[in-house]
């Protein structure tokens, strides 16, 4: 799995709080934009995130660059449905060279299921490979393409489904491949807006579990905002 942050908005905690900022300020952004000290940067932020008005959070937004997971990952991603997607086609890559996939480990720590694994990966890039030759439209043959296949995607999404998203996939009980994916977009965004990724994560950083009887019993290490 490789993620890179391509892009956010310049300067995002600053943005997010001129957006705040002008509801009450007789000025216009731009001015509050660059005059405002950075004290009172945080002051304002500090109200945002502890009062829970968070529509200011959509102004500003992270774009990635994911590479190496599998197409069980992106189905479970595009689900948030705040967010823009755009993902490697089936429909106009034809996989003619082979097909890259994701195992599980829970796969590879046998030798048995690593090998009825690998079997079934194999029967359908055949049949894949059959259709095409027999000039079955790609779009077509992708119909046998497995779960597992490699797939590529660039997202973006807003502060405010990030932070969605980090307490839904940064979970000790979401699946693992896009607690991964979910950690390390985290771990990229959080140097880029320190204050208000402070406690980004699973619900747990915060305070209580939601997950009642569902709850894994381990939680992370609580984070109290300054």
């Amino acid at each position: 799995m490789q993620v890179e942050l391509l892009y956010h908005t310049p300067d995002p905690e600053r943005a997010i709080a001129t957006a705040a900022r002008l509801c009450y300020a007789p000025v216009g952004a731009s001015e509050l934009m660059e005059t405002m000290p950075e004290d009172r940067v945080k002051s304002v932020l500090s109200t945002i995130m502890k009062s829970g008005h968070f529509s200011t959070l959509e102004h500003a937004s992270y774009t990635f660059a994911v590479d190496g997971v599998s197409r069980a990952l992106t189905h479970q991603l595009v689900r948030h449905r705040i967010a823009s997607f755009n993902q490697q086609s089936q429909r106009y890559v034809k996989y003619t060279e082979g097909l890259s996939v994701i195992k599980p480990e829970s796969v590879v720590a046998d030798a048995a299921t690593e090998r009825v694994f690998d079997d079934a990966i194999a029967a359908s890039l055949e049949a894949y490979a059959t259709l095409l030759e027999a000039g079955v439209p790609a779009e077509d043959a992708r119909y046998l393409l497995p779960n597992a296949a490699e797939t590529k995607i660039v997202i973006t999404m807003n502060v405010r489904e990030l932070l969605h998203f980090f307490g839904l996939r940064c979970c000790n009980r979401a699946q693992w491949e896009i607690r991964a994916m979910a950690d390390e977009m985290l771990a990229l965004a959080k140097p880029t807006a320190p204050y208000i990724f402070m406690d980004a994560g699973a619900p747990c950083i915060r305070g209580a579990c939601p997950e009642g009887k569902m709850t894994c019993g381990n939680p992370y290490p609580r984070v109290t905002r300054d």
